[in-house]
């Protein structure tokens, strides 16, 4: 009987451990917490710790916002419980543009159906309500990194509308297109379509007798100004971006030239400093902001210019010169034929400020410049269809792929030649087998050998190197989003410039 009741309670012993075995293999936590995670920040609901943040549209009115897992290239967690992670009380309509502020664990949203821009608070993934409000047809929108001020280019009233400490400022600039926000919050610029002007926005002392700025554009509110419009002086043409050096000396204005009606494409550098808020002119004609150079002051590139990138030594720029194509396939300069486009990488050295000679990229808008791993930078464009590399049967996608270290750029989806052999590997819903179409978003999951794009309306993602060929494709099918993805963003990125 001993005996019996011994093996009796082996038996159950043995079967006690090894239920208790599979309860611990069904709850096994296959996301592992780190005991603290970067800078602080805490773990979020999906606890995913590489999270790529999609902006995505049903139908143009109707959109969110998707968290895509970077590590595992999915959207749903792995035991597959969890289709699909969103960011949670967002209902922007066609939300085209994320600015991603890492650091702060924190991005804005801008949705172009409906005009509205929304904190996203990456710690709780959820939105964290409206700090703006503007007209649907706002083609740009800036934030500050402290979350204290907003500014969006309304062009169809002609005003920028500034949103400063929780305050709205309604500032009249006729055909504003364009406004850009340093990083350290001080500076606050401003183009305008098919201009040769720049402007800043100054904050004036408030008293009870206040002095406008002379030469002043608007100033409101109109009784007790708080914030004015003034002109930079300097040589622009057709100014369309301002890209700011990583030590807060330098503004790179961006003169887009041919590519915006102009006449020279290039660079003019500006005195950061000279441009503050709190720097008001006194008198007219304004002392000069343009940098002084042991070369002429705009730097011409002639491979022209719409982005830029620094690295501290080096300002990259990618945009495009004019070219004419000939009957015979060949190109000139020949006024009778259609007048084409083609994209170019160009470098500025930022100690003897010599430009290089362009490199051949993507054609089409360029406005993505990113770093990546494997010693890369990616650029990325729209509308490439009516550039050189279409008319003359090269590869004529979006994105290109830039080996630093080589100087060599390579188009991607590599070796695509229309109507050739090799085809896209895997096509958007409109079934292009040579074409992503345009280029809306990119991002960098650091250390990882991965960029994340919004190409064509969908997310494709390709490798940087080390794990895979260069350039290559990553199999998108369990990151492929239900609509048209506008936008991506590395919500854990170690620091904000590196989105």
């Amino acid at each position: 009987m001993k005996n019996r009741s011994f093996v009796a309670q082996l038996a159950s012993g043995l079967l006690l451990a090894g239920i208790a075995l599979v309860l611990t293999g069904c709850g096994q936590d296959i996301y592992k917490e780190p005991a603290y995670t970067f800078a602080g920040r805490p773990v979020p609901p999906s606890q995913i710790q590489q999270r790529v943040l999609a902006s995505y549209t049903s139908n143009g009115t109707s959109g969110g916002l998707e968290i895509l897992d970077g590590l595992r290239d999915i959207r749903s967690n792995v035991q597959n419980t969890i289709p699909v992670y969103t960011i949670s009380g967002y209902s922007g309509g066609n939300p085209t543009t994320i600015l991603n502020y890492p650091e702060q664990t924190v991005g804005y949203v801008f949705s172009s159906s409906d005009g509205g821009l929304t904190a996203i608070n990456y710690s709780k993934e959820a939105s964290a309500g409206a700090v703006g409000s503007y007209s649907p047809t706002t083609p740009s929108v800036a934030a500050s990194a402290d979350g204290t001020r907003f500014a969006a280019a309304q062009s169809q009233t002609g005003q920028i509308i500034l949103t400063s400490n929780g305050a709205n400022y309604n500032l009249n600039l006729p055909n504003v297109d364009k406004v850009v926000i340093n990083s350290g919050n001080t500076v606050i610029l401003a183009m305008v379509r098919n201009s040769n002007s720049l402007y800043r926005i100054v904050k004036v002392n408030q008293t009870n007798t206040p002095v406008f700025p002379p030469g002043y554009v608007d100033c409101q509110p109109l009784i007790l100004p708080v914030f004015c419009v003034v002109p930079v002086p300097g040589t622009y043409d057709r100014p369309s971006d301002v890209s700011f050096s990583l030590d807060g000396t330098t503004a790179y204005v961006l003169n887009c030239g041919p590519e915006c009606g102009g006449v020279q494409a290039g660079v003019s550098l500006l005195q950061e400093g000279a441009l503050t808020v709190d720097v008001i002119p006194t008198a007219l004609p304004y002392p000069s902001v343009m940098s002084v150079l042991p070369v002429a002051n705009p730097i011409p590139v002639p491979g022209g210019v719409t982005e830029a990138l620094s690295n501290g030594s080096t300002l990259y720029l990618a945009g495009q010169s004019q070219q004419t194509l000939l009957a015979n396939g060949t190109l000139a300069n020949d006024p009778v034929n259609p007048l084409l486009f083609t994209g170019y990488l160009s470098t500025l050295n930022l100690s003897t400020y010599k430009v290089s000679t362009p490199v051949s990229i993507s054609d089409g808008r360029h406005s993505k410049l990113i770093f990546a791993d494997d010693n890369t930078m990616w650029v990325g464009s729209q509308q490439c269809a009516s550039g050189k590399r279409a008319a003359t049967n090269q590869n004529y996608n979006c994105l290109t792929m830039v080996n630093l270290g080589t100087n060599v750029a390579q188009v991607v989806p590599l070796n695509i030649i229309p109507n050739g052999a090799a085809t896209v590997a895997y096509p958007n819903s409109n079934q292009n087998q040579y074409y992503y179409g345009s280029l809306t978003g990119i991002c960098w999951v650091q250390s990882f050998h991965k960029m994340y794009t919004a190409y064509g309306g969908q997310t494709h993602v390709f490798v940087t190197g080390t794990v895979g060929t260069p350039g290559a494709e990553i199999d998108n099918e369990f990151v492929t989003i239900q609509g048209t993805v506008l936008d991506v963003a590395y919500m854990d990125a170690v620091t904000n410039g590196a989105n």
